[in-house]
């Protein structure tokens, strides 16, 4: 096979180490279904976790949350029945020995040597079990067990033939979600011998049906000797809807014309970018940040079109594809936007989607689970997410719709009745121009803005800047000025009589009343989701001149920056200095001063020297960031966060970030490879030549010329990457 095959650069245990929390086994590009193992780790799968408890067939990769990690899953075993039920007790040992994680296919041998191997289509998750020679194998089909900490409310499963065990799992989504049914059905290549069905009271056998609420649950079947392959299709719409999609996706197909189907699919996806490197780990980290951008938002519709919406009834997507999931607060950083340029179908599919949820569910969602909002995490971010996905072009015939939707968003709140809860903020924040801080603020769901007061208030405002373009474009301009004013918001929160180490003036939330947060540290919690004011003090990246100004100028503007990234040991020890000066724990939120290069606040950040005119101090930060991406278990910085800090490293490696929301502008900064060629969809290329690249070396960018514009730039822009384009860079070696 071609050294060079992308397929072949990937490891997918990267990022399932350090709570990371991606997982290794098998899924098609933006699959429903996957096919992976799964232990004690809340995400489903922790590369030191010693035992696997079966091989679960849904999984986020990346989030935060706990979730299910892993639905359905079964687990293989020889010999005698197990005496409990329990798969925390049931679980086998495994070896990472001859364990291989590609995309589309993942291998692996548990104890009793018995052999594991799985793969995917885009609705079923597929599984091939072979067993000691001569040896009848048995397959545990667990469906009232999944993850610890967000367990089965209710299960059922049935035996309707030889071959076939169909079945629902009710799971209730992260953050305080409600309950939401997934059924299934699994079918065999061979037919069983012996079965039965395990329930709350115990094991069953010769009986074909196990239903209830909460409670060990499940149905187990035993095979002749040989390998046994099987299918397992998701359906949130209903047991037909599972059954089609097995039928459809996998009938007279074996598991290795799936393997084969799932790894040609993924070799078409990751081709969409190839890069020159001789070094083969950075091939690894670069390509396998990719395959984790290209997983989520997961495929929602069923194989007929059918999809339950945000209105719990059954909706039709005809002739495109519903996407599911999203975790907007984290994506609408940077993964969108590298979807929306590399992906134009799915990016179109994945607007309309969002906008279909504003349909059926009467709002715009924040952090969007199956068919619900969960109301994780805070802020405005589904406005820079869609306004971005206008600005791309993937809104064109839904421009007003889209845009009417949004501006319902950012003026109003939802009715007490509705199960979002979009801007929470917005009564004080409308009438006072910041959202107040307060810690008692009733809530729907888990967060609510104005329990982060201040961080809320810069989201809104960033939000509002960005909505300000499309109104602007789309020829609302009474819209537009009034949101641009509010883009300002932001500044009410400045407060230039807070001093910390050395610096004067920072962000601070305010009560209600208007008064500042008393005592306050710009090192502490208060006010301040996931972050300090250290951290949200550069959210201010669409209102850079008001922000030089609020920090003295220029010049001391860069020496904030400066402490803020420890520069100056960045170009003695960059990959030190990440590791001991940068914030390190992926929970690290608080007490803290310094970059956080495990969470999304701040991401943005290293591009704010460049939009103060220091473009080769950008670069310095980078290169040490990537540092922290390697080719291992630990190789993710954070949570992957449903791929959004693999997206920050693609971008970063390609040399150019989308730093303000809605413009359309990247930023550039030196690359990482020498060359690295953009397959667009509309069938141009975009070249990015950095001939003097050199990855042991502190480079910066000199100049960056292109064709289109023939000329030096600082900005790059969209318009030019949709027509094509070659970007040469010249990098030289920064001296110490």
């Amino acid at each position: 096979m071609d050294a060079l095959d992308p397929i072949e650069s990937v490891n997918t245990f990267i990022g399932t180490k350090d709570e990371g929390n991606t997982f290794p086994g098998a899924s098609m590009p933006f699959g429903k279904a996957h096919s992976s193992p799964m232990g004690a780790h809340y995400a489903g799968y922790r590369y030191d976790d010693p035992m696997i408890r079966g091989f679960g067939h849904f999984f986020l990769s990346g989030a935060g949350c706990w979730e299910q990690g892993g639905l359905v899953p079964i687990l293989p075993i020889t010999g005698p029945l197990p005496t409990t039920f329990d798969h925390k007790r049931y679980a086998t040992k495994y070896t990472h020995d001859g364990e291989i994680g590609k995309p589309g296919y993942y291998k692996v041998r548990l104890d009793r040597d018995i052999t594991v191997e799985c793969t995917a289509t885009t609705r079923a998750g597929v599984e091939r079990y072979t067993f000691p020679s001569g040896a009848r194998g048995t397959l545990l089909v667990n469906v009232g067990q999944a993850n610890d900490h967000e367990p089965v409310s209710a299960s059922s499963v049935r035996i309707l033939d030889d071959r076939t065990i169909s079945g629902t799992v009710e799971t209730q989504a992260f953050c305080g979600g409600r309950p939401y049914i997934t059924y299934f059905t699994t079918r065999f290549d061979r037919p069983f011998r012996e079965f039965g069905t395990w329930g709350p009271s115990g094991n069953r056998p010769n009986q074909r049906e196990s239903a209830g609420g909460a409670g060990l649950r499940g149905a187990w079947v035993t095979f002749e000797p040989g390998p046994i392959t099987a299918y397992t299709a998701l359906s949130q719409v209903d047991q037909q809807g599972a059954t089609n999609n097995l039928t459809q996706e996998t009938q007279n197909k074996s598991f290795d014309d799936i393997r084969n189907e799932a790894q040609e699919a993924w070799r078409k996806e990751l081709g969409c970018i190839e890069i020159e490197t001789e070094d083969w780990d950075e091939r690894a980290v670069f390509y396998t940040a990719l395959y984790h951008v290209l997983l989520q938002p997961l495929t929602g519709s069923d194989h007929d079109g059918r999809y339950r919406g945000f209105d719990n009834q059954i909706h039709q997507a005809n002739n495109w594809t519903y996407y599911e999931f999203y975790s907007l607060w984290d994506t609408y950083r940077a993964h969108n936007q590298l979807l929306a340029l590399l992906r134009t179908q799915r990016s179109k599919d994945i607007a309309q989607s969002i906008l279909k949820i504003h349909e059926q569910g009467g709002w715009l969602p924040r952090w969007a689970y199956a068919n619900q909002e969960t109301n994780c995490m805070t802020g405005d971010p589904v406005t820079p997410f869609l306004v971005d996905l206008w600005r791309f072009g993937h809104l064109k015939g839904l421009e007003e719709q889209a845009y009417q939707a949004l501006l319902q968003n950012v003026d109003g709140i939802p009715p007490q009745s509705s199960r979002f809860q979009g801007r929470s903020g917005n009564p004080s924040y409308l009438t006072n121009g910041f959202v107040q801080y307060d810690k008692n603020f009733p809530k729907k769901g888990q967060d609510t803005d104005p329990h982060h007061g201040a961080s809320a208030t810069l989201e809104y405002s960033l939000a509002d800047a960005t909505l300000a373009i499309m109104a602007e474009a789309l020829n609302h301009k009474e819209d537009a000025e009034r949101l641009k004013k509010r883009g300002q918001n932001h500044r009410a929160l400045w407060d230039n009589s807070v001093t910390d180490r050395g610096f004067t003036g920072f962000p601070r939330p305010k009560m209600q009343n208007g008064s500042w947060l008393t005592p306050f540290t710009p090192q502490g919690p208060d006010g301040f989701h996931e972050g300090t004011a250290w951290q949200y003090q550069w959210l201010t990246q669409h209102d850079v001149g008001w922000l030089i100004t609020a920090l003295g100028g220029k010049a001391a503007a860069e020496a904030r920056l400066d402490d803020f990234f420890a520069y100056q040991d960045l170009l003695i020890d960059p990959k030190r200095t990440v590791r001991e000066k940068w914030v390190v724990g992926p929970y690290d939120y608080y007490n803290q001063f310094r970059y956080n290069p495990n969470n999304e606040p701040d991401l943005h950040a290293p591009w704010i020297y460049a939009l103060i005119g220091k473009p080769e101090k950008t670069s310095v930060v980078v290169r040490a960031a990537q540092t922290l991406f390697v080719n291992g278990p630990a190789g993710v910085t954070g949570n992957d966060d449903l791929g959004t800090m693999s997206a920050w490293y693609v971008f970063s490696a390609l040399g150019m970030y989308p730093a303000v929301p809605g413009t359309g502008e990247f930023v550039p900064h030196a690359p990482k490879f020498k060359k690295a060629v953009i397959h667009l969809e509309n069938g141009r290329d975009v070249v990015i030549k950095a001939e003097a690249a050199d990855t042991t070396k502190t480079q910066v960018v000199g100049r960056i010329r292109s064709g289109w514009l023939n000329k030096a730039k600082d900005r790059i822009e969209l318009a030019e990457l949709l027509n094509g384009t070659t970007l040469e860079v010249d990098l030289h070696t920064l001296s110490n």
